[in-house]
């Protein structure tokens, strides 16, 4: 399996499907890469370069126990488009992935990037805080610890629910979506999980919203239970100088069936234009 190798020495996973121009796609928390596969297939069959890589930590790259903040992360991704020398890519993030991208664009430039989607994207702050009252309250992530170190898988598996929105009346479950998402959630190492939650909880990124000066979509369902679209996109957009908020209505966290569908078509349009 592809992978580069990092500065601090650790390997990072990547999958590479198709040519032409790149899109690298930054998964959310606990996923990896395979949460893409949909939109990389998509994107590859239209004429481009799908690239999707495992954050260290998760899945198939190596589980540091040091470095799971977003600092680190998005100096991981610029390591990977350097090593690959890509230019004029699109980066296109999912929730913790949102943030990687964002960090990534306010720490690094966008020398190599010409446009980005933020997706259910954390950005620019999920904790409540006395500026930030729209916020999810510190007790929230507590909660999130707690279940991870006291039972992750059923913690996992139970997040599924509220994750795709198989909560709601009327909403069509999923089994083998609620199975996929623990199997790839069992995949990130427990401290790298822990760590993890801080790092898209408490990191705020309202300075390297400000700083990115090229396209942005956003990409959000108002009907997001684990990111709140309120202190998320809804902010974001007001912070970026060309961003475009796409609201998806009754949408959840994790796109599936229809939800998914208008994305991936509003994802091949946006960068095709």
């Amino acid at each position: 399996m592809p992978h580069i190798s990092l500065s601090d020495g650790s390997q990072k996973y990547y999958k590479d499907w198709g040519t032409g121009r790149p899109v690298v796609f930054s998964h959310g928390w606990p996923l990896n890469a395979d949460a893409w596969d949909t939109q990389a297939v998509a994107v590859a069959s239209a004429g481009f370069r799908a690239i999707a890589h495992d954050r260290r930590g998760h899945g198939r790259s190596t589980q540091t126990w040091d470095g799971n903040h977003m600092d680190q992360y998005a100096d991981d991704l610029a390591e990977l488009l350097d090593q690959l020398d890509l230019s004029d890519a699109i980066l296109v993030g999912h929730s913790t992935g949102g943030g990687e991208v964002t960090r990534y664009l306010g720490r690094h430039g966008t020398s190599r990037v010409s446009k980005a989607v933020l997706v259910g994207a954390v950005p620019p702050l999920m904790l409540k805080t006395e500026n930030n009252p729209e916020g999810t309250p510190i007790e929230a992530f507590d909660d999130i610890r707690a279940g991870v170190a006291a039972d992750r898988s059923q913690f996992y598996y139970d997040l599924s629910e509220a994750f795709y929105g198989f909560n709601r009346p009327g909403a069509v479950v999923s089994e083998g979506k609620r199975r996929e998402f623990w199997l790839q959630s069992m995949q990130v190492g427990l401290n790298a999980a822990l760590d993890c939650v801080k790092a898209f909880s408490e990191t705020d990124f309202t300075e390297d919203l400000k700083k990115i000066d090229i396209p942005v979509l956003l990409a959000h369902g108002d009907d997001d239970q684990i990111v709140p679209i309120a202190a998320a996109a809804q902010k974001s957009s007001k912070l970026l100088s060309q961003g475009t908020l796409k609201v998806y209505p009754g949408a959840p966290h994790g796109l599936v069936g229809a939800y998914e569908s208008a994305f991936t078509a509003d994802l091949v349009n946006f960068i095709s234009s």
